[in-house]
This record gives structure tokens, sequence and C-alpha cells, in this order.
């Protein structure tokens, strides 16, 4: 019973994720915020979920190879989302694509040689 409240617990988190993430890509006014909220969307939210799977299948029995697949899902969002986001909003800064407000510190401006 407290493990089905654990799980839950997690599903429930991993929803709040999803629907403030999508409620942040709705509302941010340039590319750059709706990049930051999709990745929270796909990190935060799927790491949640993944969780939940984790602790369900500990306590279902299930084999290992089942904790073996979840954990490197597990390992490969949490590696690819923030990397392949950082990618995407370099793209966008080097195609000329601006922010809706003035940057207050431009490290992607130090990045470019000319």
């Amino acid at each position: 019973m407290a493990v089905r409240i654990i799980v839950d617990i997690l599903l429930a988190i991993g929803l709040f994720f999803l629907i403030v993430g999508t409620l942040g890509y709705i509302r941010m006014p340039d590319v750059f915020g709706r990049l930051q909220a999709s990745t929270c969307i796909a990190t935060l939210g799927t790491i949640a979920v993944v969780l939940a799977g984790i602790v369900y299948a500990i306590v279902d029995g299930s084999e290992v190879i089942a904790y073996v697949k979840l954990g490197l899902i597990l390992v490969l969002i949490m590696g690819t989302n923030p990397v392949s986001n950082h990618a995407l909003c370099k793209a966008a800064y080097k195609m000329g694509i601006k922010p809706a407000k003035e940057l207050v510190m431009d490290d992607y401006k130090e990045d470019e040689v000319e």
C-alpha cells in the first residue's frame, strides 16, 4: 500500500512538470524561453515517470533487465535533453533570432570567432 502511494506521488510530480512546462511553453515570448520550457517537460516530467516505473518494477518483482532498461532511459534523458536544448539555443542565436528582451549577460556572443 505504501509503495502504491510512492508511485502515485512520483506520477503526480511528473504530471505537475508536464502541465507547468506546457503552460510555460504557451506563455513564453521567444524561442529561447520555449526551448527551456520544453526541456522542463521532457526532462523533469519524464524522470519522475521513469522513477515511478522503477519503484513499481521493484515491488512487482520484475526481472533485472527491467531495472537496467529504465535506468538506461533515465541516464539518457538526463544526458541528452539539456545538451540538445543548449545546441538548439545556440543554433537559434547564431541564425540571428533575438530574444524578446535584451540579454543581461550574452555568453553566446563571446563564443563567436571573427
